[in-house]
């Protein structure tokens, strides 16, 4: 049965078992998994990847069915979710385990899909799509937020705002936290203050590092990293920053193959793009084509498993990374 995220709200969800939420928007993923299904589960929550479920399907499912590990009731959640997991979850939900919530997330899922059809198919079972954020529902996140909060900021700073939590829902929201407890003794905020308060506070913003990694000035992307100390949360507001940097010149590309005129694209484009970033822009798109954006918006994604995987040496997985991404050549 296919569910918008924002009826899953309306909706009794004390006896439903299986949930597959697939798109590209992580950040309203996590949002509407937080907000939803974790409150009916507060504890014992599990986590698994697709690869270690195939890996090691046996005792995955022993460990579903024995009851002294499912004494109160589990939250089951499988990430990275692809076809060949098809055939173990359907013999799951013909089992139908008691006190059991599995919640599968998957990226984009084509029609095709076997997983995607069992779901939408299935009344007993929810499936849940989430398309990427586009500007007016950032927008409406953060005057929604701000209004709640009685927080005066002008519609050109709100669009800087949503600029630099890198068109993402989750930075949003932690971009937006930060002004609040700012805002406590001032109720005006102005562009100052947002550049002050929002990502980094280094000597070189996250936009400038990428904008240099994808003009390949390698010896701007040097200096830059050796500026700044980057922690892990840093790291990996940077990879989401450069994969959104990376799908807004994807969106040129397609717009400029019906309008010649890239000047008009450009500045027709939301969120806006600020006139100091306009002629970088034009340089990335330049040396950039299609088929390269989408393998490394791709590459990004696996970048940011490892990322989160390998906490101690992050920092040194992204340096090399950006690094290699200013010597490679386009043609």
């Amino acid at each position: 049965m296919i569910i918008k995220a924002f009826e899953l709200e309306k909706k009794n969800l004390l006896n439903q078992k299986f949930f597959l939420f697939y798109g590209s928007n992580k950040g309203l993923i996590d949002e509407t998994l937080n907000k939803t299904i974790k409150p009916l589960v507060p504890s014992n929550i599990f986590r698994y990847d697709e690869n270690d479920i195939i890996r090691n399907a046996e005792a995955f499912e022993e460990n579903l069915s024995n009851k002294s590990f499912f004494e109160d009731k589990k939250l089951i959640i499988i990430s990275r979710v692809t076809d060949k997991l098809y055939k173990l979850l359907i013999n799951i939900v013909e089992r139908n385990y008691e006190g059991i919530i599995i919640v599968l997330i998957a990226g984009v899922l084509e029609k095709k899909s076997k997983i995607r059809n069992l779901f939408e198919k299935d009344k007993g079972l929810f499936c849940v799509p989430f398309y990427e954020d586009n500007y007016q529902s950032l927008n409406f996140v953060a005057q929604k937020f701000l209004k709640e909060k009685k927080i005066s900021v002008s519609q050109e700073n709100i669009n800087l705002i949503i600029e630099r939590s890198a068109n993402d829902r989750i930075n949003l929201y932690n971009e937006l936290s930060k002004i609040e407890l700012f805002s406590k003794n001032k109720k005006i905020i102005d562009q100052k203050s947002i550049l002050e308060l929002t990502n980094l506070s280094e000597n070189f913003s996250i936009s400038e590092l990428l904008d240099n990694t994808l003009i390949k000035n390698k010896k701007k992307v040097f200096n830059i990293l050796n500026e700044n100390i980057f922690v892990n949360e840093d790291n990996i507001l940077i990879l989401r920053t450069f994969s959104n940097k990376l799908k807004r010149l994807l969106k040129i590309k397609y717009q400029s193959k019906n309008e010649i005129n890239l000047d008009k694209i450009i500045n027709s484009y939301r969120p806006p793009i600020f006139w100091k970033e306009k002629d970088i822009v034009k340089k990335q798109l330049g040396i950039w084509n299609l088929n390269k954006i989408k393998n490394l918006i791709v590459k990004i994604n696996d970048i940011e498993l490892l990322v989160k995987k390998y906490p101690n040496s992050s920092t040194n997985i992204l340096i090399n990374f950006l690094l290699e991404q200013t010597a490679e050549t386009n043609n």
